[in-house]
């Protein structure tokens, strides 16, 4: 019988330099900042299924998307079972949670092989303590957040499944939350299936749907936005 891999934790491993070129607001610090940010990173390689966080452990890293694709639900809670949002590459997450030292409210699971980048919480909240520049994007990382989170919920009761894609489609454009992304996304209908909570056969359909009204273009591997204003107010016009 093959051992079973070892902890992602443990399997952790410096950056390369084109990895810390994909983390958005290193770009932002200076000197010392920087040095800290960079000395005390880590990524690591997620498998699919594998979790980064779960529900009632410590906070104890700022997680970031380098490539891949993750999930955030809640599918150990006692209620209704609920996957908030896809998180893809460029995006970073749990800066509330680690800003109240709390535990976490979620589960992130990797849907692909990615890989994933960790700040620890004593440089997440240095790099807080000392860069104006810092504070303002976990600033606006959360006021963005919260206005997906608002309209997710929104989301949720919507029974249209056409509407519910492009909706969840426009949210993993979103340029500020996922500067990584830009127009084009690498997904399989099975992954936004999972996010949606469709069947792939159903994704296809308003896939196709989207893509006759020239909001979206569907390519080998991926989606290509072409009107995301257009997405987030499907079928309406913008």
């Amino acid at each position: 019988m093959a051992d079973a891999p070892l902890p992602l934790r443990q399997r952790a491993r410096r950056p390369t330099p084109a990895e810390l070129d994909a983390i958005p607001w290193l770009k932002l610090l200076n000197g010392d900042q920087r040095d800290l940010a960079v000395s005390t990173l880590e990524v690591g390689d997620a498998q699919p299924g594998e979790r980064l966080c779960r529900i009632g452990r410590p906070a104890t890293l700022w997680f970031g998307v380098v490539e891949g694709l993750l999930k955030m639900n809640n599918d150990d809670s006692t209620g209704q079972a609920i996957t908030f949002t896809g998180i893809p590459p460029g995006g970073w997450f749990g800066e509330g949670t680690l800003l109240k030292r709390e535990v976490y409210r979620y589960n992130i699971q990797a849907l692909r092989p990615s890989v994933v980048a960790g700040l620890p919480i004593d440089s997440f909240h240095a790099l807080l303590d000392g860069s104006i520049a810092f504070n303002r994007f976990v600033l606006n990382q959360l006021n963005e957040r919260l206005g997906q989170f608002i309209a997710a919920r929104e989301t949720d009761r919507i029974h249209d499944p056409d509407m519910r894609v492009a909706r969840n489609l426009a949210a993993l454009f979103h340029p500020t939350l996922y500067p990584g992304v830009g127009s084009w996304l690498r997904i399989t209908q099975e992954e936004l299936g999972y996010l949606v909570g469709l069947s792939r056969q159903r994704v296809n359909q308003a896939l196709h749907r989207l893509s006759d009204v020239g909001l979206i273009r569907i390519e080998y591997g991926g989606l290509r936005v072409l009107d995301l204003q257009g997405l987030r107010c499907f079928p309406a016009s913008p």
